[in-house]
C-alpha cells in the first residue's frame, strides 16, 4: 500500500500536475491579497500626521493653534505645525512639499490654502473640515486651493495610472522576453530590456499627455522617469527569474503590484497610508517613481535626488544579479 502510494505521489511530481496545482493555489491567494491590499491603503483613508504651515504673528499664530488643535479633533489625526514669519516662507514650503496646507490668521480671520498639487486627498479632507472647525473657534475663514490640479485630472490619479502602466508593462515585457527570446545573451536581454522600456515610456508620454491630453507633462524628465521605472520593474523579474525560476512572478506580483502601487501614494497621499505603507513605499519602484513624477509635474525646479537614487538602485543590483548569475550558469551549461 505505501508502495502503490509512495508511486503515486512520484509521478505526481513529475507529471504537470503539481505545478498547475500550485499555481492555483498561489493565485487564489494572489486574488485575496491583491483585493486585501488595495482595500487596506484605500478604502477608508484616514489622516495620522498633515503638515501644515501657520503664518502670523504671536498673537495670530496663537489663534491659529486653536484653529489647528480643533482640525485635529475633527479629524482624529495629528497636524505637524511649522511656524513661518512669513507667507513667502510658507510658501517654498509647499514648493519643497513640506506641509500641505497655510494657515494665515489676522484677527478674526483666517485664510486656509490647501495645495490639491500636494496630495488631492489630504486637500479634500482638509477643505470639508476647515469652515466646521473655524465657526467653532470664532474665526472668519476662507479656504483657497493654492496649487490645484491639472483641469484633466481632478482626482489627481492620472500619475498613479501610468506610473502603474509602467510597472506592470515593465515587468510583463521581461516575462515575454524570457518566454520568446530565452536565446538572447544576458547582456542583450538587458539591452532589450532598456529598449522597450525607452519606447513604451515615450508612448506613455504620448497617449497621456499629446493624444488625450490629460496631464501635461515635462516632456525629458517624465520620460526618464517612466523609462527607469519600466527598465527597473523589468530587471527585477528578470533578477527573480534567475533566482527562482518559473516561479519568479510570484515575488515581483508581490513587490511590485501587491506592495508597491498601494504604498506609492499615487491613490491615497501619504499622510493617508497605514503607517508601515507610507515608509515601505518610498523605498520601492513605484513609490519613488510616483514621487519623481509629482515633483516633475508640479513642483517644478525642486526635483529631489532621492526618488532617482532608489530607482537607479533598483535597476542596478537586479541588472547586476542576473548578469552574474546567468553568466556564472553559462559556463555550467557548457
Amino acid at each position: 500500500m505505501r508502495d502503490r502510494t509512495g508511486r503515486r505521489w512520484a509521478d505526481f511530481k513529475e507529471s504537470p500536475f503539481l505545478p498547475a496545482t500550485v499555481l492555483v493555489v498561489i493565485v487564489a491567494a494572489a486574488a485575496g491579497l491583491f483585493a486585501g491590499s488595495y482595500t487596506y491603503a484605500m478604502a477608508a483613508p484616514t489622516p495620522h500626521r498633515v503638515p501644515v504651515a501657520v503664518v502670523g504673528t504671536t498673537h495670530q499664530t496663537v489663534r491659529g493653534k486653536a484653529f489647528a488643535a480643533g482640525l485635529e479633533q475633527r479629524l482624529n489625526a495629528s497636524l505637524a505645525l511649522s511656524f513661518e514669519p512669513d507667507f513667502e516662507r510658507a510658501l517654498r514650503a509647499v514648493e519643497e512639499q513640506r506641509v500641505f496646507g497655510i494657515v494665515v490668521v489676522r484677527g478674526n480671520d483666517a485664510t486656509f490654502y490647501v495645495s490639491s498639487a500636494s496630495g488631492a486627498s489630504v486637500a479634500q479632507l482638509l477643505t470639508e473640515a476647515a469652515p466646521t472647525v473655524a465657526r467653532q473657534v470664532g474665526m472668519r475663514l476662507t479656504v483657497r486651493d493654492l496649487k490645484p490640479l491639472q483641469r484633466g485630472d481632478p482626482r489627481g490619479l492620472a500619475l498613479f495610472y501610468i506610473t502603474l502602466a509602467a510597472v506592470v508593462i515593465g515587468f510583463v515585457g521581461a516575462v515575454q522576453l524570457n518566454a520568446n527570446a530565452g536565446g538572447l545573451a544576458p547582456w542583450e536581454r538587458v539591452a532589450f530590456t532598456g529598449a522597450y522600456a525607452g519606447m513604451g515610456a515615450l508612448a506613455i508620454v504620448a497617449a497621456v499627455d499629446w493624444v488625450l491630453g490629460a496631464l501635461r507633462l515635462p516632456l525629458p524628465e517624465s520620460w526618464f522617469i517612466l523609462a527607469l521605472t519600466m527598465f527597473a520593474s523589468g530587471m527585477v523579474f528578470s533578477m527573480f527569474r534567475t533566482l527562482v525560476g518559473r516561479w519568479a512572478m510570484v515575488p515581483t506580483w508581490g513587490l511590485m503590484v501587491l506592495l508597491g502601487n498601494p504604498s506609492s501614494g499615487g491613490a491615497v497621499s501619504w499622510p493617508l497610508l497605514p503607517s508601515p505603507l507610507g515608509v515601505i513605499g518610498r523605498w520601492l519602484p513605484p513609490g519613488a517613481s510616483v514621487n519623481a513624477q509629482h515633483t516633475a509635474v508640479y513642483f517644478g525646479g525642486h526635483q529631489r535626488l532621492m526618488p532617482f537614487l532608489v530607482l537607479g538602485a533598483w535597476a542596478l543590483v537586479s541588472s547586476a544579479v542576473f548578469l552574474i548569475r546567468e553568466n556564472r550558469k553559462g559556463p555550467e551549461r557548457g
